[in-house]
């Protein structure tokens, strides 16, 4: 038998020094065992010793004065002993027994039964057994610390997706702790009952989920896009799920702005060779007038038709000339600025109309000035066809808009709030979108250049609407 390559140190706690050289000469007498026996007699002592970790296995007699050695055993377990300790007892008693081992024994000796083959089998069986459970503690210890630390939302769940742990990235992901987690489910979390029955479907028939796409729902009502993957684990007879979201929200964000750019892209090539192939022939058009008004030869009847070709002609050209304008690079001339006085100044040039309409607008702003880089004069353009757009849309008697700045941590985030007819979600993707227009006599390039100021000065734009209800325009900003 070989224990260990270095001596095996032992420390045998009993009051009792007759015992204590009985237990050690039987120690000693292991043939193939190589030990360092040392002698604790007080309580005191034996847990400073117990506590300083110096020894690889214990022995302690049951009777150690005022106290126990099961009182020592509990004490030696609350300091995160985990060497193994053994149990001495003068007599069997099966009560004994079952609380040491309860509470942490690795063995339980009776003294009148000791044998040196037994103590040998108990020493090795107790060491092995201390070697694993250090093993798997080491193990739980990285798992947990790879669980913890991931960036990605992990978490474990029972087969009806109760959640029973989750780390620190989910609860960070959905705005609830720890403790709140526990108290919901994965599907109370995920919008939309069509992919709730996906997911059931899923763990039904393969046991797991394999990056699903899906939307959940945060603590404070946003939306979050999310690659969900599922799969069973067994653990103790307990059929659970683990779980992992990755979210995709900023990628999905990217993606719609990449996309929304590349729309404007190809409508300003669009408008371009478009004013190119009308003003050719608009300018022969002029021309030709003019020599009809220098020939001298108009009749009064005639100068009628002319004045409406030029009228008619001048109309088309101003129409060319708005269409480049809104096509064409937004020049920017940035300085700090305070969002508060932009969104004032707005409010201020917007009065007269929200006035006459007998809408009532409500601001809300953080105390501290939420500083930006940006054109004042270009994103109060911007920021004022918004709440334009939002008077339009409200028809009641009781129109509201509400215009609220929030800070989020390094950033702020602009919410204008109106009560209006909303938006078909039909027509949401192509909002920006230029000469799209749900409007009788629009032309659709409103919001089309409010998007190219806001994604000059970096802003985020989200919308959410529902008809009938209103709609909401979130513009979030990168402070200084």
């Amino acid at each position: 038998m070989s224990l260990h390559q270095q001596p095996t140190r032992v420390l045998i706690i009993d009051d009792d020094e007759d015992d204590f050289l009985i237990t050690s000469d039987y120690i000693k007498s292991i043939d193939e065992g190589k030990f360092v026996i040392e002698w604790c007699y007080r309580y005191a002592d034996a847990l400073e010793k117990i506590a300083r970790r110096e020894y690889d296995i214990y022995f302690v007699d049951y009777r150690l004065g005022a106290k126990t050695g099961l009182d020592l055993l509990k004490d030696a377990i609350a300091m995160h002993c985990e060497e193994p300790i053994i149990l001495l007892t003068g007599k069997g008693n099966r009560i004994v027994d079952k609380e040491a081992m309860e509470v942490g024994a690795f063995d339980y000796l009776i003294k009148a039964e000791l044998t040196t083959d037994k103590i040998e089998r108990c020493i090795r069986y107790a060491l092995e057994r201390a070697d694993s459970l250090k093993a798997l503690r080491a193990n739980e210890q990285k798992y947990r610390s790879i669980f913890e630390r991931s960036k990605d939302a992990v978490f474990i769940t029972s087969r009806q997706l109760e959640f029973k742990d989750i780390n620190l990235a989910m609860s960070e992901l959905l705005g609830y702790t720890h403790e709140e987690l526990l108290q919901y489910t994965l599907f109370d979390l995920i919008d939309g009952e069509g992919l709730r029955e996906e997911i059931r479907k899923a763990i039904e028939t393969n046991g797991e989920v394999n990056d699903m796409e899906i939307v959940i729902v945060d603590q404070f009502k946003e939306k979050k896009f999310c690659i969900l993957s599922l799969s069973r684990q067994y653990d103790g007879g307990q059929d659970d799920l683990q779980g992992i979201i990755h979210d995709i929200t900023n990628l999905k964000r990217a993606e719609k702005i990449t996309l929304q750019a590349e729309k404007l892209a190809a409508a300003g090539r669009l408008v371009r060779t478009l004013a190119h192939e009308v003003r050719n022939p608009l300018s022969n058009i002029h021309m030709s007038v003019e020599q009809l008004e220098a020939s001298g030869t108009i009749t009064a009847d005639d100068k009628v038709f002319l004045e409406i070709i030029q009228r008619n002609g001048k109309r088309i050209n101003d129409l060319i000339t708005e269409l480049l304008d809104s096509s064409r690079p937004t020049e920017m001339r940035y300085r700090p600025v305070a969002l508060q006085d932009v969104l004032e100044e707005t409010i201020k040039i917007a009065r007269d109309r929200v006035t006459l309409k007998q809408i009532d607008i409500q601001v809300k702003y953080p105390q501290v000035p939420s500083i930006i880089q940006a054109d004042e004069e270009k994103l109060r353009i911007a920021f004022l066809n918004i709440v334009i757009n939002a008077t339009e849309a409200i028809t009641t008697a009781d129109g509201r808009i509400d215009i609220e700045l929030l800070p989020l941590g390094g950033n702020y985030r602009v919410q204008i709030t109106d009560n209006g007819c909303g938006i078909a979600h039909e027509d949401l993707p192509r909002l920006f979108e230029p000469y799209f227009t749900s409007k009788r006599n629009g032309m659709g390039l409103g919001l089309a250049s409010t998007l190219n100021i806001l994604q000059a000065h970096r802003g985020v734009v989200d919308v959410k609407s529902q008809v009938g209800i209103g709609t909401t325009f979130l513009i979030t900003f990168p402070g200084v």
